[in-house]
């Protein structure tokens, strides 16, 4: 899932597993296709193993592998923290009100995660985000420097 919250906007892809190849053909589609003309496109992940630039020369020639590596800004939540990731939030969301059944077949799951994914996007559903600075230096003492 690619969460772009400043638009209230969010992309689903159905895929049969969590691949690297996968992964860099989503940084591609950012990239190349939404944000042709951005100098960086600001990504926000958590520590999956497949959430690395590496994943990029796995599906790509090594010229156009770095063209989207250079124009990547990496940010990775901490360690057991993905709830700080609105994409994953987002993925609860879909989890809760989409898939709490079972569906019978990768096409059936496309057409009702699509359909999850253009009412949200319709309707301009964003994140509300209450977690602040105060709150981080909190819950998250043990990366923060005390002074």
């Amino acid at each position: 899932m690619v969460f772009m919250p400043l638009l209230a906007c969010r992309c689903v892809w159905v895929t049969a597993r969590r691949t690297a190849k996968d992964f860099a053909e989503v940084l591609r589609w950012l990239v190349e296709e939404v944000y042709p003309e951005a100098v960086k496109v600001v990504l926000v992940c958590d520590n999956l193993n497949t959430h690395k630039a590496a994943c990029l020369y796995e599906a790509f020639p090594p010229e156009q592998a770095r063209r989207i590596a250079e124009r990547l800004e990496w940010h990775y939540t901490p360690r057991h923290g993905s709830w700080l990731n609105m994409a994953e939030i987002e993925l609860s969301v879909l989890s809760r009100q989409c898939l709490g059944r079972r569906i019978a077949s990768a096409a059936e799951m496309e057409r009702e995660v699509g359909a999850w994914q253009d009412e949200r996007n319709e309707r301009e559903v964003g994140v509300q985000w209450r977690f602040t600075t105060a709150d981080a230096r909190i819950k998250l003492r043990k990366l923060y420097p005390t002074i």
